[in-house]
């Protein structure tokens, strides 16, 4: 039965991804991939936010497969930050590579305890 929260998470994140990264990178005229970076950001929140919360209020297993593994698996994507980051590498975007990769790892980091620090205000 598990599995069928994971799917059911991936069909609803997935796209959301897509949809997300469209909209953002529309409205930045460059080669930094803002799109990739916030739905990783967000996912990472999420993330946070559930994995926190589920230590505090004992969530259900399917509700951590649902959100964490379904919804924020396809939400984020490592492989499009891999990509993005080696093509600005090797077009000569070498600051946005190497920004794009410390952004992503700060900003994700810090989304996840941001994402906890709210579960515990909520739910102490």
């Amino acid at each position: 039965m598990t599995i069928v929260f994971v799917i059911v998470g991936a069909m609803i994140g997935a796209p959301l991804r897509y949809l997300t990264d469209r909209a953002v990178q529309t409205r930045h005229d460059s080669a930094f991939p803002w799109g990739t970076l916030a739905v990783n950001i967000a996912g990472s929140f999420v993330l946070g936010l559930l994995i926190a919360g589920a230590a505090r209020q004992g969530l259900s297993p399917h509700v951590v497969a649902f959100v964490g593994t379904g919804f924020c698996g396809a939400l984020t994507t490592y492989s499009t930050f891999s990509y993005e980051t080696v093509r600005l590498a090797q077009d000569n975007a070498r600051f946005y590579a190497v920004a794009n990769v410390v952004a992503s790892v700060i900003a994700g980091i810090g989304a996840a305890f941001c994402g906890g620090a709210v579960a515990q205000a909520i739910w102490g």
